[in-house]
């Protein structure tokens, strides 16, 4: 049973998916720190920077946010080389924007106690089957649909409903759904957009404003798991429910997914979700053939170490290897999901003198990557033996 856990306390709330009481994924929105990833903002360029082809753009926040030549410019499809899009050389940034003027953008990334979030005028708008990108001109596919057939089928579709001189991607939720589902889905997008669009348009740029609140956790969670057998959502706040509620309906699903209201309860006392939450804090976690692996995670990137431990084998050393290395990688995965780790990832695996174990090794983590929600990408083996890979944050993520 696939569940999501909403349990709201004094200084934080905490969004928590739950499979048959295991937890396998877990984010927080800290009432201090508000989430704005996803917004879309009437705002007011500050400042532009010639030197760093980027400018400041006030939104209302605490501190302006930044924007970067690159998300100026018309989005071209992802399968293009970043280097060569647009050519972004042949451009200056001051012949796109000016200081004072008003300018519509998205919060891609949100900021930190020493810097402001990041904005893109590249808009997208997530639904269930579709990401609506009205500002952009291609129809891309999520990477998670193989079928050659499928990915046809769904282009025409989407090709036909889409307005002209816009762009979407075809999330992979979007598999075996009937034509009329999905242009219904795109049909309330156009209609948001539309809504988003007039208030910027009618907005005298006195100050920024915010048009379109995205309540990016809650909606993202809750669009990505809703076609995964999602069986209901519990809440311990009367204002979450009716986000929650408000959510389901927008996608047709109010009647489906179970809504429980269990108001000022903490919730963390379900499935032991305490003792399960205090084990994200440790640094080495056990597996249950006696090996382990240690997390450390620094600014630059993520390093994890897989020991033996206490597993000694009855076979011989490259069997022993192999066993507690496929069992490290079932772990790493869960771990990148649930820690919600992201950037560059480096694995020091237990040195395998035999290249198809390591092939094994990695054929198991690229399956057992695709239970993540989010875009991760295997490297390979270095030839120090590190295996390194990167993994998007959730919240961060672009890759529907």
């Amino acid at each position: 049973m696939l569940e999501i856990i909403i349990n709201k306390e004094i200084d934080k709330k905490s969004i928590m998916l739950v499979e048959n009481g295991i937890l396998v994924e877990k984010h927080e929105e800290h009432h201090n720190r508000q989430r704005l990833e996803g917004n879309i903002y009437c705002g007011k360029v500050q400042n532009v920077l010639s030197g760093m082809q980027s400018a400041f753009i006030d939104i209302g926040d605490k501190r302006n946010t930044f924007i970067r030549l690159k998300d100026i410019l018309p989005k071209q499809n992802e399968a293009i080389d970043d280097n060569k899009e647009n050519n972004i050389s042949n451009y200056d940034i001051n012949s796109l924007i000016k200081q004072d003027m008003k300018i519509l953008v998205q919060v891609k990334r949100d900021g930190t106690e020493k810097k402001g979030a990041r904005v893109s005028t590249h808009i997208n708008l997530p639904g269930r089957f579709i990401v609506f990108m009205p500002n952009s001109d291609f129809i891309t596919i999520s990477q998670k649909i193989e079928d050659e057939k499928e990915k046809i089928r769904l282009t025409e579709i989407v090709k036909k409903a889409l307005p002209d001189k816009t762009g979407a991607i075809i999330r992979t939720s979007a598999i075996n759904i009937d034509e009329e589902s999905i242009k219904t889905d795109l049909e309330e997008l156009i209609k948001k957009w539309k809504n988003i669009k007039k208030q910027y348009d009618e907005h005298k740029l006195n100050g920024p404003k915010l048009v379109y609140d995205n309540k990016a956790l809650l909606r993202r969670t809750l669009i990505d798991v809703v076609d995964r057998n999602l069986n209901r959502v519990i809440v311990n706040d009367v204002r979450t429910y009716k986000d929650v509620n408000e959510i389901l309906k927008s996608m047709n699903m109010a009647d489906k997914i179970k809504l429980e209201l269990k108001e000022n309860e903490d919730l963390l006392d379900m499935y032991s979700l305490k003792e399960q939450l205090e084990k994200l804090d440790n640094r080495k976690i056990w597996l249950k053939c006696g090996g382990f692996i240690t997390i450390d995670r620094t600014e630059a990137l993520t390093a994890i170490d897989v020991n033996t431990g206490k597993y000694t084998g009855s076979k011989s050393l490259e069997d022993t290897v192999l066993k507690v290395n496929k069992e490290a990688t079932i772990e790493i995965a869960k771990q990148l999901r649930l820690r919600d780790i992201g950037g560059i990832i480096i694995i020091d695996y237990i040195d395998m003198h035999e290249d198809n174990n390591k092939e094994k090794v990695i054929e198991l983590l690229t399956q057992e990557l695709k239970k993540d929600r989010t875009k991760a990408q295997i490297l390979g083996f270095t030839k120090l033996n590190l295996l390194e890979m990167t993994r998007k944050n959730m919240c961060n993520n672009e890759d529907f």
